[in-house]
């Protein structure tokens, strides 16, 4: 048990998938995986262990912003001895080929900042997946018949933004898309020798302004968790 996590020793597995929304969590667990048992409520970040396929699964929420997601994975590497970390969640297309309900996978994360940024001091550090779980989620895409679309993301420190110059730069040099959470998460990884990767739903278009409407959007994550699941197992 720590600070954050109130699950007993050998309650999370090794593989964890982490939805910033606690109550995704919940929905992809109750979902997915067989037998799923909630190992965690502190704060109401709910996390729940159950097997998909025979394999022992944790889908454990991480918040909003690197930030939140920094003291999650830090205790889940760290005190559980997580392994295999795949963020899933919604992202904001920065692409005009790069469609509402398609998946990115992230092959590297750019950003402002992070929690880590203190730690390099003057060197930007260059985040990026572990390739073996990329390549598995993007074949895990095309077996499914999904749009997916490999590249750079940004990791945002504001869901406000008020940075259209910078939009107009990320776009203009082929980043997909923009989230809040990958670049610690790549970061930490690297740090502890685990493997990384962030599987996301395009849910809104910053070009076009299209947006995925509320009730379409936990019937169209399915493919995401779906290709996050096969990719940490392959």
């Amino acid at each position: 048990m720590t600070i954050h996590i109130g699950a007993n020793p050998g309650d999370i597995a090794e593989t964890v998938l982490l939805p910033g929304d606690p109550m995704r969590a919940k929905w992809a667990a109750e979902t997915f995986l067989a037998d799923p048992v909630c190992v965690n409520q502190v704060r109401g970040m709910l996390g729940y262990t159950g097997t998909w396929r025979g394999h022992r699964v944790t889908i454990q929420g991480s918040g909003m912003g690197m930030p939140s997601l920094s003291i999650y994975v830090n205790e889940l590497i760290r005190d559980y001895g997580a392994k295999t970390l795949i963020r899933i969640g919604s992202t904001g297309a920065m692409q005009p080929h790069v469609g509402l309900r398609d998946i990115v996978l992230a092959m590297t994360a750019s950003t402002l900042s992070t929690p880590s940024r203190g730690m390099f001091k003057e060197l930007n550090f260059a985040p990026c997946a572990d390739f073996g779980l990329l390549s598995a989620a993007h074949a895990a895409a095309q077996a499914r018949a999904v749009t997916a679309h490999v590249g750079g993301i940004y990791s945002a420190d504001v869901f406000y933004d008020e940075r259209p110059d910078l939009n107009e730069q990320l776009t203009r040099h082929g980043v997909l898309a923009v989230e809040m959470e990958a670049a610690e998460l790549y970061i930490l990884a690297a740090r502890y020798g685990a493997r990384a990767l962030a599987v996301l739903t395009v849910s809104d278009h910053l070009i076009t302004g299209d947006a995925m409407p509320a009730e379409d959007r936990e019937r169209s994550f399915g493919d995401m968790v779906e290709i996050a699941l096969e990719a940490a197992f392959t």
